[in-house]
């Protein structure tokens, strides 16, 4: 899941765009001033920033160039239309893109998956690295989290370890015996119903209809594989 810091002192304009991230699957962390945002910022994983300009103890442009100190992430501003001169000058040292006040919410949502997108294909922090995914499914290896269409699922620990074994290599099958002894370290000997049980949980809480995998599929007398069906 992707983590957005919202940066404004208007507390309407935060908690708006907090519904209206939060309805696309982002994670949202508010701040109201730019020095909490520069705190936030360096000690939280943030994927994209939100930034106001005008705002009291720390203005947004000053803040930002806090935050390229440490960090590349893309920044959008949000700016009033009389800003134009703040907006040539935040483009200038360091903003990525920025959105005119009142926003329309299409417009903010298709620049923000806009500048993610940039920034993941230019390897952008270590998302690539710690997050898995496929489809619906993401597993955050940093924060040890599997969620499905945005959604948290709670796996066990072996659940978790068989999942992300498959997710790191898309489409090769797997045997149980294979599976058991990457996952559970140990001799695999008659382990094929252990190992099938941790599959069928796994798709009892990833799959909508577990009888019909989308992602976790069988290849009989083979073992197992993640895909994710075309169409």
């Amino acid at each position: 899941m992707y983590r957005i810091l919202v940066c404004d002192d208007e507390k309407d304009i935060v908690s708006a765009l907090r519904i209206y991230l939060t309805t696309e699957g982002y994670e949202v962390i508010e701040a109201y001033n730019g020095k909490d945002a520069i705190q936030i910022a360096g000690s939280t994983e943030i994927h994209l920033v939100l930034m106001d300009i005008m705002m009291p103890v720390m203005d947004g442009i000053t803040a930002m160039v806090k935050i390229r100190e440490i960090s590349n992430v893309p920044v959008i501003l949000l700016t009033a239309k009389s800003e134009d001169t703040d907006k040539v000058l935040g483009l200038t040292v360091g903003a990525d893109d920025y959105i005119t006040k009142p926003f329309n919410p299409v417009e903010l949502q298709a620049r923000v998956k806009s500048q993610l997108r940039r920034y993941m294909k230019l390897g952008g922090g270590n998302i690539k690295k710690d997050i898995l995914s496929i489809g619906g499914i993401e597993l955050d290896d940093k924060a040890k989290e599997v969620t499905l269409d945005g959604e948290n699922i709670s796996l066990t620990r072996t659940e978790y370890d068989i999942l992300k074994l498959l997710l790191e290599h898309k489409g090769q099958v797997f045997s149980p015996a294979q599976i058991y002894q990457t996952v559970w370290n140990d001799v695999a000997y008659g382990t094929e119903n252990t190992v099938a049980v941790h599959i069928r949980h796994l798709r009892e809480k990833l799959e909508y209809d577990p009888a019909n995998p989308r992602y976790l599929k069988v290849v009989w007398g083979r073992g197992y594989k993640i895909e994710e069906e075309n169409g």
